[in-house]
């Protein structure tokens, strides 16, 4: 049993298949990668996931990873880079994860590609990886891409993990809409910090993947490789600068709900004040009539006792009434 258990550990960490542009996919065990003849219609994918140093090691060995790649790969640093050293070729990006467009996490994914193979290493498990093998787990044509257009793939995958969290981000912005223009709630300031914070993460969290998309995309990175490859970084460069104004409205977004929630505030305190004016018009006129009755005339109407005092009393219940039944017909409040 135990042995199961540490086989299936192996098997989390370090999942490699091979590609066969034939149709002849087939998984490969991380230990027997030093064995593989790799063809040109052949393209290997090792997929790390917190591998332990012994693995790191076997596999560097077994791909003949240069010195300049295993030292950037083994780098603690989170920061968006790109490098290479020959035929190999190393990025390092940040997927976003989250699951309601406010809680945003980062999970640093680095890929390296060489001559017929690509590695993926990451610390965390990542959805569209696992998405990605077990799409292709029944057989594909992605043997007949070559290294750099898998990357490209993958960096595409990468881009959407940030119109996923921008489209939850919109999500939560609209139900925030429909509760401020409910007129039971009264502070949405604090969903709307949430919000600002959120959007400004996923700005910081995109800009510095900037650097590295465009260099991929310049003739300078890989001059030798074909049209195809090239075509495919510079489509990534334009779908990152799309993904990037999605971001940059986010904030558009939250400003326009903060403008909305303002309105409604206003709104709000006009009707307040609205009907404060009509009490105060109400009690000020009843004020008058109180103030007439109490002067010192000798008119008969103050010689009637208590039949004048409730006469008096009802008059103004009247004009109350008829001042309440004015102001909710023309709708003053």
């Amino acid at each position: 049993m135990a042995d199961g258990e540490a086989e299936n550990q192996r098997d989390r960490i370090c999942r490699a298949r091979l590609f066969d542009a034939q149709g002849d996919d087939r998984s490969v065990a991380c230990g027997d990668l030093a064995q593989l003849h790799l063809q040109d219609r052949h393209l290997l994918w090792v997929d790390l996931t917190r591998p332990d140093a012994k693995t790191l090691d076997d596999v560097w060995a077994a791909l003949a990873l240069p010195e300049p790649a295993v030292a950037a790969v083994d780098s603690t640093t989170t920061t968006p880079f790109l490098g290479k050293c020959g035929d190999f070729f190393w990025v390092r990006v940040v997927a976003v994860s989250g699951n309601d467009g406010l809680a945003l996490c980062g999970q640093v994914l680095t890929l390296i590609g060489m001559r017929n193979a690509v590695v993926s290493l990451h610390d965390e498990p990542i959805p569209f990886l696992d998405t990605l093998l077990e799409r292709e787990a029944a057989g594909s044509d992605i043997g007949g891409l070559s290294a750099e257009s898998f990357v490209a793939a993958l960096l595409d995958w990468h881009l959407t993990t940030y119109f996923g969290a921008v489209a939850d981000f919109e999500i939560a912005v609209e139900r925030l809409e429909v509760g401020i223009l409910d007129e039971r709630r009264r502070d949405s300031l604090p969903e709307l910090r949430r919000l600002r914070k959120a959007a400004s993460r996923l700005r910081r969290m995109l800009a510095p993947h900037r650097a590295v998309f465009s260099a991929l995309s310049r003739p300078d990175f890989r001059p030798s490789e074909s049209d195809q490859a090239n075509a495919h970084f510079a489509a990534l460069d334009t779908r990152y600068e799309r993904a990037m104004d999605m971001v940059e409205n986010t904030r558009d977004l939250v400003v326009g709900s903060f403008e909305l929630f303002s309105s409604q505030v206003a709104l709000q305190t006009n009707t307040s004040m609205r009907l404060l004016s009509f009490i105060a018009v109400v009690v000020g006129t009843l004020a008058v009539m109180a103030g007439i009755l109490g002067m010192n005339f000798d008119a008969p109407f103050f010689k009637t006792q208590a039949t004048g005092f409730w006469m008096a009393v009802a008059a103004m219940v009247v004009l109350a009434a008829a001042s309440v039944a004015l102001g909710r017909y023309r709708q003053w409040f």
